[in-house]
């Protein structure tokens, strides 16, 4: 095996050959436990990464071993060019799949479909109108569940990602496993985590144990069906018998799936985090614009990536603010 074909192996074995890229740092949302209440300091444009710089640094990637990218923001919708940036990506040899608010996929749905855009992850955090506008400070639920349809109709796959925060949408999860008994969707709901500016506190977060504690009180134990975990998964799936969907459970804080990770995220100011949970970064788009290969810089950052969350090992860690303050918003990292 040459050099090139192992800058993405870490001193843990994972081959990292899933590439999550943040288009922007811009949302037309809101949601409190991704964006900070006084916002955050936008990077200038100057330092945001041009279509060509994403495409030139995203073949770096695939060259050495990356078979599937997901776009991210912010929103990555509301790029102007995102048609050039996914035209330019869909001619590289990997998946391609996007993280999206929904609101704008009617206008980019033909888009979609030309870059090969099968799967769709959609955030949704609630199916109550009134708490959709409590969290994201917008009066756009209607469209989101208008563009959801939108894309089942036109036969995406679609995955609905729903972050559990206590006294808002924890009383929802049945709901939400319920609309997978009509519609062939994958509900995904995620522990709440600690990033900057969004007030954690592990109260508010709701576990794999309780979620499935609904579960279980809601369902025959005969009726719920686990499924076969994917490589590399995120969530631990189930089902839910004679429903066309199914639900998992993204436990990243709970029960972490860290030894499977295959993921790198690559910021809309071009700069590497080889954890979620890390507070440190390597710059490559600088280093890019000098004219210089990036492939020892992508090759550090792997190697330095701990075992688990970061190094945060236990839940009690995850609880200290000194060990993730200086982490980057939701907003900003990309997800």
């Amino acid at each position: 095996m040459t050099a090139s074909k192992t800058i993405l192996m870490d001193d843990f074995g994972r081959k990292h050959n899933y590439l999550r890229i943040s288009l922007l740092e811009k949302c037309n949302l809101r949601c409190t436990y991704c964006m900070p209440a006084d916002g955050i300091v936008l990077s200038p444009k100057a330092s945001l990464m041009t279509a060509d710089e994403i495409f030139a640094i995203a073949q770096t990637f695939v060259e050495n071993g990356v078979h599937k990218i997901r776009l991210t923001g912010g929103e990555p919708l509301l790029r102007k060019d995102f048609r050039e940036i996914v035209s330019k990506l869909s001619t590289l040899n990997t998946s391609l799949s996007i993280t999206t608010n929904g609101i704008l996929i009617d206008r980019h749905i033909d888009v979609l479909k030309e870059a090969n855009i099968k799967k769709i992850n959609l955030s949704l955090d609630t199916l109550v109108s009134s708490k959709f506008h409590s969290i994201t400070l917008r009066n756009q639920f209607e469209k989101v569940i208008d563009n959801l349809h939108l894309l089942l109709n036109h036969d995406f796959e679609v995955k609905v990602n729903v972050v559990l925060m206590k006294g808002f949408n924890e009383n929802e999860i049945i709901d939400f496993v319920q609309l997978t008994k009509f519609l062939p969707l994958s509900i995904r709901f995620i522990e709440f985590m600690p990033f900057a500016g969004n007030e954690w506190d592990r109260s508010k977060m709701v576990s794999q144990s309780e979620i499935l504690l609904q579960v279980e009180e809601t369902f025959a134990s005969d009726e719920i069906i686990k499924l076969d975990d994917e490589k590399n998964f995120t969530a631990r799936t189930y089902e839910i018998k004679g429903f066309q969907g199914n639900f998992g459970i993204i436990s990243s804080i709970t029960n972490p799936f860290c030894d499977g990770c295959n993921r790198i995220r690559l910021t809309a100011n071009g700069k590497i985090k080889n954890c979620l949970f890390s507070n440190s970064e390597t710059d490559l788009l600088t280093a890019f614009r000098k004219g210089e290969s990036i492939t020892n810089l992508i090759s550090e950052s792997i190697k330095n990536k701990k075992k688990v969350r970061a190094g945060m090992v236990t839940i009690s860690e995850m609880d200290d603010p000194a060990l993730h303050f200086d982490n980057r918003s939701m907003i900003a990292i990309g997800g």
